[in-house]
């Protein structure tokens, strides 16, 4: 135990009473006696442990107290019951710049945040907009710092490295040595979050010191972390790693799915490859005891060779696609331009920024058919949710709007919070008057498996209930999924023909695609909805199209390939069938 330790826990103390609200006197205390102690000249541990500590000014005897049980025995029980009185994460809230520990309490009182990914969640649905103390500059100020801080995080959600990517993928397409070049990698495989880019790009092997030179020398390289003739490494002004290789072009397409992985998927692949007297590797594909690989003109023709159909990179996680792919069983999988429309949309009328017609026009400037209208209901107050007379108001507009659209339809939805005891908080008379129902949990996540699992299933169960919305709670990098029986629910869902949804959100891309596989074999359809709280919010479908692929959906396992017609008799069919 050294004095930089003492300061830090004596600060942590002062800030934990603040957050819970004790008697300001009391934290003071703590926090001047670690500036007290953090001035002293001379051995701080020998004043504590002599008891001299208690004679300075500021260090009062109960704290003397604790300071030297700290100080003998390495731990502080009074410190870790503090810490364990407040849910775990909260501290990490203080550091983002512009919150103190008084704006900490508020938010955790209000909203029940208690980490850093919810925060971030809640500042993306405007949900410190309206919070007193805050306002919409405030949000954005620490939406920033948020970003700041993650700029050199461990991972990254999927948007912000394939931005980055493309970004670099762009620059390297303009130099002329370059033959071939593509994005690999965990990002090709469209996987939630990813460490770092990989990037593989085929040319003549005396271009190589060229493109590696120009690659180092990107704006976007904040810095070179190693330059090789083969690969280099630098890390963008975002904070992730990119990893450029080189190969001749022959070898590309070996490199390429190599790259591409999963590890599983490509040990797997080299494992069929021994069996038929082959060797693979990311170079080539070659005859026992010779030089010389099979010639590959792209990934196809290494699949052909190997007497399987191309498999798709997002199924590239060994989840039996290699067996499948030699059947000739894969699924077609659904593609972008399949989505017809959208749902799970909110306005403002509750969290969203713009407007029902803004949010119908800008789809219907993206192509889309339709939109299924779903602000928060009453029970998220925190979210200004819809009560039944503001209902009534949404509804009549929708009904105006929809008169002037000849080529354009809007759903009448909510998203309906599933209460603890797994109701719904609207009676059926108001849920009836909805197209369709998204049914939710936003709160009470401290359950045990079985309780959550019988939560979610009971409402399930619930005739008004259309669709589960994000299903695990989950928030990518911020928050684990609450603990649940998913086979259970799934198993629920199926037998009451209820649509468990793909939440396109970045942050939350749940139902997760590891699911996939037993949701298509209970035959539940899923929805892939982008969660959206603006226009922009919108295009996040197309990243739910991705997961979906990951989790082997087609199209006629998606509603939202249907025409509007074609949903009103789903919505239809799934209410008569839990009735």
């Amino acid at each position: 135990m050294n004095r930089k330790e003492i300061v830090k826990i004596l600060e942590e103390i002062g800030t934990v009473l603040e957050l819970k609200g004790e008697n300001p006197f009391k934290s003071r205390a703590y926090y001047n006696a670690a500036r007290t102690i953090e001035s002293l000249s001379g051995d701080v541990i020998d004043l504590i442990q002599s008891g001299k500590i208690s004679e300075i000014k500021g260090i009062g005897s109960a704290i003397s107290e604790k300071l030297k049980i700290l100080v003998n025995t390495g731990a502080l029980p009074y410190y870790e019951e503090l810490k364990s009185s407040i849910p775990d994460g909260l501290l990490n809230l203080l550091e983002i710049p512009g919150l103190g520990p008084k704006k900490v309490k508020t938010i955790y009182e209000k909203l029940n945040i208690t980490s850093i990914g919810e925060l971030e969640y809640a500042c993306h649905e405007n949900r410190l907009r309206d919070l007193d103390g805050f306002g919409e500059k405030s949000q954005d100020k620490i939406l920033k710092s948020i970003e700041l801080k993650k700029k050199y995080s461990e991972r990254f959600h999927y948007p912000i490295a394939m931005r980055e990517a493309l970004n670099v993928l762009k620059d390297l397409k303009k130099n002329p040595n370059i033959i071939r070049v593509e994005i690999a990698g965990s990002l090709r495989r469209k996987k939630e979050t990813v460490r770092d880019i990989d990037i593989v790009a085929s040319c003549k092997e005396h271009k190589r010191d060229d493109i590696m030179a120009f690659f180092t020398s990107f704006v976007e390289a904040e810095m070179v972390v190693n330059k090789g003739q083969t690969k280099s490494t630098i890390i963008l002004s975002s904070g992730i790693h990119c990893d450029l290789r080189l190969v001749n072009d022959e070898q590309f397409p070996f490199l390429l799915h190599h790259s591409t992985g999963s590890k599983e998927h490509n040990t797997t692949m080299r494992q069929r490859a021994k069996s038929m007297n082959l060797t693979m590797n990311e170079y080539g594909l070659f005859p026992d005891e010779r030089d010389q690989s099979l010639d590959c003109k792209n990934e196809s023709d290494i699949f052909t060779k190997l007497n399987l159909i191309f498999i798709e990179p997002e199924l590239r996680e060994n989840f039996g696609e290699i067996e499948q792919a030699e059947k000739n069983a894969l699924p077609d999988l659904i593609k972008k331009e399949d989505i017809k429309g959208l749902f799970h949309v909110h306005t403002s009328y509750s969290d969203g920024a713009f407007s029902i017609k803004e949010m119908a026009d800008h789809c219907r400037k993206m192509g889309f058919k339709y939109l299924g209208i779903s602000d928060h209901s009453k029970s998220a107050f925190y979210a200004n949710g819809l009560n039944e007379d503001r209902i009534k108001q949404q509804h009549e507009e929708i009904d105006q709007l929809n008169a002037t659209y000849d080529d354009f339809t809007i759903f009448k939805g909510i998203e309906s919070d599933i209460l603890q005891d797994g109701q719904l908080d609207y009676s059926d008379d108001v849920l009836a008057a909805f197209d369709f129902v998204i049914a939710s949990i936003h709160s009470g996540f401290q359950m045990s498996e079985s309780a959550m699992t019988a939560r979610i299933c009971k409402a399930l169960a619930n005739p008004y209930v259309t669709m589960l919305g994000h299903p695990t709670g989950r928030l990518l990098l911020g928050r684990e999924a609450y603990p649940l029986n998913m086979t259970k629910v799934l198993e629920t869902a199926s037998r009451y023909s209820r649509i468990v949804e793909i939440n396109a959100n970045p942050h939350r891309l749940d139902l997760d695609w590891r699911w996939g596989k037993l949701a298509n074999q209970l035959r539940i359809k899923t929805a892939i909805n982008p969660d959206a709280h603006s226009t922009d919010g919108l295009h996040d479908y197309s990243i739910g199209v991705g997961i979906a692929r990951k989790g082997w959906f087609e199209t006629s396992s998606v509603i939202n390939t249907l025409e509007p017609i074609e949903l009103l008799q789903i919505f239809s069919d799934i209410r008569a069938a839990g009735q």
